[in-house]
């Protein structure tokens, strides 16, 4: 795709536990020939390294998000290949404190915004238009310019405070999406669990993906023989 008809999906990484869900849904946009623009918050930074040892580096991004994708949920290295899919334009990566950043602008070309997972913080951020860093400014950004937004929130349990604002958030047009994994596809493997909840934010943002097995009404259909 040419630059001046890039129009790729904005990835926003916070600090929440759930990394694996991240890279599983960078995975599946590049597996469906999406553009993909990468900001990794700070103490997501700090996630990252605690639950996979990978430090991400601005000076090496590409190098260590080749690293992460390529892990599995069970920490497993070189699980996925994904050299082909970080070739080239198809992603780039913008330091969450770069507030002059292309995606800080209503008038940087983007499908939409998914944040996975999205801290409490971050929810109160979004939320509040605070725009602390570039993964908060780009979600304001994405709500008033009326593009998708999806906020994959993971944390248990959610006080008063963080539920009056994902209801703030769904009224301003954002889709609230809770990282739960289900059972009814016939996971066996943390990966596939970690994959049903890649797909249904991938199936918010209207991409399509085999990321797991769709329900269709048969009891037991996803049951292990």
């Amino acid at each position: 795709m040419t630059a001046d008809r890039r129009r790729p999906w904005i990835v926003g990484v916070s600090g929440a536990s759930g990394t694996p869900f991240a890279a599983a849904v960078l995975r599946g946009l590049l597996a469906a020939g999406e553009d993909v623009d990468l900001v990794v918050s700070r103490a997501a930074r700090l996630t990252l390294l605690d639950e996979t040892g990978i430090s991400f580096r601005d000076a090496h991004w590409r190098e260590d998000l080749a690293a992460w994708l390529a892990r599995g949920a069970d920490g497993k290295p070189h699980t996925f290949e994904v050299a082909d899919a970080l070739a080239g334009e198809r992603v780039r990566y913008w330091p969450a404190g770069d507030l002059a950043a292309g995606p800080s602008s209503g008038s940087y070309p983007a499908r939409g915004m998914l944040v996975v997972p999205a801290s409490t913080a971050s929810v109160a951020g979004i939320a509040l238009g605070l725009s602390k860093d570039l993964l908060q400014r780009t979600a304001s950004v994405t709500l008033k310019e009326r593009r998708p937004l999806v906020v994959t929130v993971r944390e248990t349990p959610l006080n008063r405070a963080t539920l009056q604002q994902l209801v703030a958030l769904d009224e301003a047009g954002a889709i609230v999406l809770p990282a739960s994994p289900a059972f009814y596809a016939g996971a066996t493997h943390i990966q596939d669990l970690v994959d049903f909840v890649a797909g249904r934010v991938l199936d918010a943002a209207g991409v399509g993906h085999g990321l797991y097995r769709r329900w269709r009404g048969e009891l037991g259909e996803g049951r292990p023989a």
